[in-house]
Parts: structure tokens; C-alpha cells; sequence
């Protein structure tokens, strides 16, 4: 439940067009509803402004279809994440209306008023091989309302690539930067531009690259002021947290 059906459901047991039984069951769910294998979180809407999101690895397709029915009468966008295509063809006829990008791994249920009035968000990538980690993020974003810019393969390699983007980017609240191998693109971002950064390190590398390790290092030890970092691949996490930024 949002913070708008709340208050109408509060107005409609004071006008008298929703009895107080009517209302004790609309609000029961809060402020979460056990179905034995989980228990789904409703009141998240109403502390987060965004709802409970799925995470579909290691959950049954029998299981994902209770969680995203219980959800999507009661939210009015349903994310899952980490979805593959396999698991999601063994789903998507018993699942509402959705839109599911393979890419990104993630399906969403409905959406969010557009915020239509906030920049957009910039997702960047030192490689193209980064890109599903950025379309994990973008499909979060855009899911939540808001607009992303796509800025693809500008790593440090050939910086002058990201330099000629910089001015692209300054009047956003907050950037994503991605990358993998020795993921110093976002310290260069940080050092350039004034809104903060969220640096998504990769497991894209060869062997000393630990599978991300070695990105994720670089990044927590950034000297450049305003760098954030969330973990390995976490592409939802970086989408999240860009959306709560852009929505003060």
C-alpha cells in the first residue's frame, strides 16, 4: 500500500463510503502478510516510497507467482530482479500485465507516476561489456519514473571518450558510473563533476580482477570526494539508491 491509497482509504472510512470493517481489511496486510515461504513487506511503500522489491534467483517459479500476485493488489508496481528468461517463461502467462527486459534480467508490474520534472539519471559504463549491470540499473529507474541517459563504453582506456560526455551530464542530481578491471572510472567522474556518484564495480575482468574484487577495492578507496559504492554487479542497488536521490 502507497501512501496515496492509505490516505484514501483513511478518507473513505471518514466520509462513511467504506465501513470500519471494509477498512480493517483494505489496511490488515500492513505492515506485512505471511504466506509461509515469505513474508511480503507492504508497509515498504509507505517507509521508502517504493514497494518491496522481488529477488527471483533461488526462488521457485510457483513462488515468484504467489509473491507477484500478493503484491500487485496491494502495490501499484511490482520489480523483480534476477530473473532469467528461462525462469520467466515458466511464469509470464500467470502474471498481470508486465514488461520484461532480458537484458536487464528484470520484469516489471505496473508503474510509477513519471517524474517528468527531474532530470534524468546517467548511467555510464567503462565497457560495453558492463552494459547488463547498467540495464539492471536503468530498468530500476525507469520503473520508479524516472528518465536514464545511456552512456555506454567511456572507460579510462580511452578517457577522452568520457570527456567529451562530462558536460553532457552536469545538470543531474546524482550519475551512475560502472565499471569492471581496475574500475577507476568513477574516481575520474568524481574528480570532474559535482553531483555524486554511484560507482557499481563488475566482475568484468581478467584473473586479478578477482571477479570484482579489485573494482570494488578501488572504488571504496577513491580519493575523490562524493564517490558512493554498493557491491559486485549490483545494479539494483545503484538504480535504488539514484532514484531516492532524484526524488529529494
Amino acid at each position: 500500500m502507497n501512501i496515496d491509497k492509505l490516505r484514501e482509504t483513511v478518507r473513505s472510512i471518514k466520509d462513511g463510503s467504506l465501513s470500519a470493517e471494509e477498512g480493517v481489511e483494505k489496511l490488515k496486510g500492513l505492515p506485512y502478510e505471511n504466506i509461509d515461504f515469505a513474508r511480503l513487506d507492504h508497509h515498504r511503500a509507505l517507509r521508502k516510497g517504493f514497494p518491496e522489491v522481488v529477488y527471483a534467483k533461488g526462488k521457485t517459479p510457483e513462488q515468484l507467482i504467489k509473491i507477484i500476485k500478493k503484491m500487485s493488489a496491494k502495490n501499484p508496481a511490482v520489480l523483480i530482479t534476477r530473473l532469467s528468461y528461462e525462469k520467466y517463461k515458466k511464469l509470464k502467462e500467470d502474471i498481470p500485465k508486465h514488461l520484461y527486459e532480458e537484458e536487464a534480467s528484470s520484469l516489471v508490474i505496473g508503474k510509477y507516476p513519471s517524474l517528468n520534472n527531474f532530470p534524468a539519471v546517467p548511467v555510464i559504463t567503462a565497457g560495453t561489456s558492463d552494459i547488463s549491470v547498467a540495464k539492471e540499473a536503468g530498468a530500476i529507474l525507469k520503473a520508479t519514473g524516472n528518465k536514464v541517459r545511456e552512456i555506454y563504453d567511456v572507460g579510462v582506456s580511452g578517457v577522452h571518450r568520457f570527456l567529451d560526455v562530462v558536460e553532457t551530464t552536469r545538470n543531474s542530481r546524482v550519475v551512475i558510473v560502472i565499471a569492471g578491471m581496475d574500475g577507476v572510472l568513477p574516481s575520474v567522474a568524481g574528480g570532474l563533476l559535482s553531483q555524486p556518484v554511484i560507482a557499481v564495480p563488475t566482475s568484468t575482468g581478467y584473473g586479478a580482477n578477482f571477479d570484482g574484487l579489485a573494482p570494488l577495492l578501488t572504488m571504496l578507496n577513491s580519493c575523490a570526494p562524493g564517490v558512493v559504492t554498493v557491491n559486485i554487479d549490483n545494479g539494483f542497488g545503484a538504480g535504488f539508491a539514484a532514484a531516492m536521490i532524484n526524488a529529494l
